[in-house]
């Protein structure tokens, strides 16, 4: 993997040679070393970053263009990190961390750049996973995500997901949803995060957002307090647990627009975890539920582009047409690929045609389609050999 210019090595040079933590260390260290974060920060967005990744014994390493790129420094020292990464943290979130051993944050570095981050321990050392976040709230242009996603933004009821792996870019794409509803409708929306990763001023709609651990103690109640302050939009960071896709599946079926997140790699496995998170007794009562609330499932990957430099979206779009509803209340969740791929007139596009149409138009190349593709045979079909 290449290394990074003497820029970077100057600056974990730096970095090593800030004194460790101590229990009981005075302000100007902790300013200290947070100005030395400030400058990795700082290197990591002129180079277009978008991780940086502080782990005891390996060096400092960016993402960039979805590729790992370490530093040629010394391994990262266990103090180093922990001196790096707990100056970031409330006295709450340091108590979450100490509970939990897991904690998620966003922070702002002044002139530097708005940042989601997650602190665990691995191998009984603190370590740290940085997100750039970018400074404007993303467009659908901004994000090469087609046109067609517009529409989502008009619907007054109905349950959107947005799927994908970590890092396909699932909160920048529901981030770009509801500012455009913000620009265009007078709507009242309110989201739940964890953290709150992009901030939206008031345009046309009012919106509130709502932090867990900050604003709420958790998901699923601060779910079922949003029902009764009058929302338009609903946005639920993610369906993580039974008690949230419930409350999400009613309010969509009670007229509010609903956004969400799955992590699941297409659409037909989005309905299929849905319905495993719950007991078999209660599958047929909550495939009813889903066949009416649902309006769309969008599912995404970021795929590198030829030049390797950026990446592009591959997205597969199912629409809840009456023939979908209609195989999810039957059970017939296997049938779904084939309704995505004949269903272009509604909107839909599998993901092997995302990927063709990315091929056709020298974006990225037959074998990075390949290599991201979940049916082969039918890429073939779109791009022969």
């Amino acid at each position: 993997m290449p290394y990074y210019e003497k820029e970077l090595a100057q600056i974990v040079a730096e970095l090593n040679r800030v004194a460790p933590a101590t229990p009981r260390e005075s302000s100007e260290a902790v300013l200290q070393h947070l100005e030395s974060l400030d400058k990795l920060l700082e290197y990591a967005v002129r180079q277009g970053a978008s991780d940086v990744l502080l782990i005891a014994g390996a060096p400092i390493t960016l993402r960039i263009g979805g590729a790992l790129s370490p530093s040629n420094g010394p391994p990262l020292e266990a103090e180093d990190a922990r001196s790096l990464l707990l100056p970031l943290l409330t006295p709450a979130q340091t108590q979450e961390l100490a509970r939990a051993r897991s904690v998620d944050l966003c922070f702002q570095r002044e002139g530097v750049g708005r940042f989601r981050a997650n602190l665990h321990y691995q191998r009984g050392t603190l370590a740290g996973s940085l997100r750039l976040l970018p400074e404007k709230i993303p467009t659908l242009e901004s994000l090469n995500l087609p046109p067609i996603l517009r529409h989502l933004a008009e619907a007054r009821q109905g349950l959107v997901l947005v799927t994908g792996p970590t890092g396909c870019g699932k909160s920048s794409t529901l981030a770009a949803l509801v500012d455009l509803i913000n620009t265009h409708r007078r709507a009242h929306v309110v989201t739940i995060e964890d953290p709150v990763e992009f901030v939206h001023s008031n345009r046309q709609s009012i919106v509130e957002q709502i932090e867990v651990g900050q604003d709420a103690p958790d998901f699923a109640g601060s779910l079922r307090s949003i029902l009764r302050q009058n929302p338009d939009v609903i946005l639920a960071g993610e369906m993580r647990d039974p008690e949230t896709i419930a409350t999400v599946l009613t309010a969509a079926e009670t007229g509010h627009l609903v956004l969400s997140t799955l992590h699941t790699n297409d659409t037909s496995q989005a309905v299929s975890r849905i319905l495993d998170s719950f007991p078999t007794a209660n599958q047929p009562q909550i495939r009813q539920q889903l066949s009416l609330a649902l309006l769309s499932v969008v599912a995404q990957q970021l795929v590198p582009a030829v030049d390797k430099a950026v990446r592009y979206p591959a997205v597969e779009i199912l629409m809840a047409s009456s023939g979908v509803r209609s195989l999810i209340r039957k059970g017939e969740d296997h049938q779904i690929y084939s309704a995505i791929s004949t269903g272009r007139n509604e909107g839909m596009i599998s993901m092997e045609q995302s990927l063709a149409e990315l091929v056709r138009s020298g974006r990225i190349s037959r074998e990075t389609a390949t290599a991201h593709c979940f049916h082969p045979e039918e890429l073939r079909r779109y791009v022969p050999a």
